[in-house]
């Protein structure tokens, strides 16, 4: 390069807002990333697989912003075989969109490979078609979700040991069967629990030994599930205390909520956009001279049962809420329309809680 005579080269590395910005698309895995580059106007400029480990995120940032300057990224399973690559990106202040899987006809014209699928990932986020921040999955709510996965778990296994324990009572010898007859299941739990070990080697000593078993795993399972509420109840208190003091709203339907919510409500522009989350907004679905809504069917199916669950609570305790269903009949409408509007309420009374206390100018307080 020529310089004129007293001036100065002109340095490069202070250029870099004037690269052209590039969109990354990530079709994720258990074991390895595929990521495709895109510039906006639409060329793809490279696909390459990267190993889903600390090293892998690593090169996959520096290889993305080795092309352009990298702000978006979409990237397929965000909240499953994505979080950690997503927690990762948003670290490294790259806003991260939920893309769900290519459309069934896309797929059949184009084929399916992950690159394809990384492709499409960066396609949907260049064109607005995915425009959903993803979760954040990084503070209380992550913890909460994953303490009460575990629960939920115990529970089902409690419920399988239960249901095992009284099917082998029900077809045990007579002698065992009335022994344990007319006990209540914390009685009969304590009492299978207490039964002898013996040398399994008849149906009678069989069968008291898989109903010692069974008795033990289900105590267990119930200390187990008894220590997870605690833990969930904790979380809660600390991060979204005022969310317990409504009416109806315990630790499971709570931590619901804030589950679908995300640790970033942030990225919900409004409360309607939360009910729209929860499938409790009304869809339209009119045409030519008819008009009218249906039912949501989609959203967060949990995050809709933790509704309904507060809405059924209400109806039974809470005297406003019985009003406001008494009226509603007088009016012609059926219960499950007054359940269907109870439910919008109660997700427009909630998600102003949920989202200040999930703020950024909480989290401090959160993570302390």
């Amino acid at each position: 390069m020529s310089v004129a005579p007293g001036r100065h080269p002109v340095t490069t590395h202070s250029t870099d807002d004037e690269r052209e910005e590039v969109i990354v698309g990530v079709d994720t895995h258990t074991e390895a990333h595929v990521a495709a580059v895109l510039t906006v106007q639409g060329v793809l400029v490279g696909t390459r697989p990267f190993a889903a480990t600390a090293c892998g995120y690593a090169e996959l940032l520096a290889w993305a912003r080795s092309h352009g300057r990298l702000h978006r990224a979409g990237v397929e399973g965000t909240s499953s075989h994505g979080t950690a690559l997503t927690r990762y990106l948003r670290r490294h202040r790259v806003q991260v969109i939920e893309v769900n899987r290519p459309d069934r006809a896309v797929r059949r014209r184009r084929g399916k490979t992950d690159a394809i699928d990384a492709e499409n990932a960066a396609r949907a986020v260049l064109s607005g078609q995915a425009s959903a921040v993803a979760k954040s999955g990084d503070g209380a709510v992550e913890m909460l979700r994953m303490v009460k996965l575990a629960k939920e778990s115990a529970v089902k296994a409690r419920t399988q040991a239960i249901n095992q324990l009284r099917a082998i009572v029900a077809r045990t010898e007579p002698h065992l069967r009335e022994s344990l007859a007319g006990l209540g299941p914390a009685t009969l739990f304590r009492r299978c629990a207490e039964l002898p070990s013996a040398q399994a080697d008849d149906l009678t000593t069989v069968a008291t030994e898989v109903l010692r078993i069974l008795a033990r795993r289900i105590l267990a399972l119930t200390e187990e599930i008894r220590c997870h509420q605690q833990r969930m109840r904790s979380i809660i208190t600390a991060c979204a205390p005022r969310l317990l003091e409504r009416h109806g709203i315990g630790p499971d339907t709570a931590a619901a909520l804030l589950i679908t919510a995300g640790d970033n409500p942030d990225r919900l522009t409004s409360e309607a956009a939360f009910a729209a989350l929860c499938g409790v907004n009304p869809i339209e679905a009119s045409s030519g001279k008819t008009t009218r809504h249906r039912l949501n069917l989609g959203g967060d199916r949990r995050g809709n049962s933790a509704l309904y669950t507060i809405v059924l609570t209400r109806l039974s305790r809470d005297q406003r809420t019985r009003d406001y269903a008494e009226r509603r009949t007088g009016e012609g409408k059926s219960k499950k329309e007054i359940i269907r509007c109870l439910k919008r309420y109660v997700a427009r009374e909630v998600f102003p809680i949920i989202a200040a206390a999930l703020s950024p100018a909480q989290s401090p307080a959160i993570a302390a």
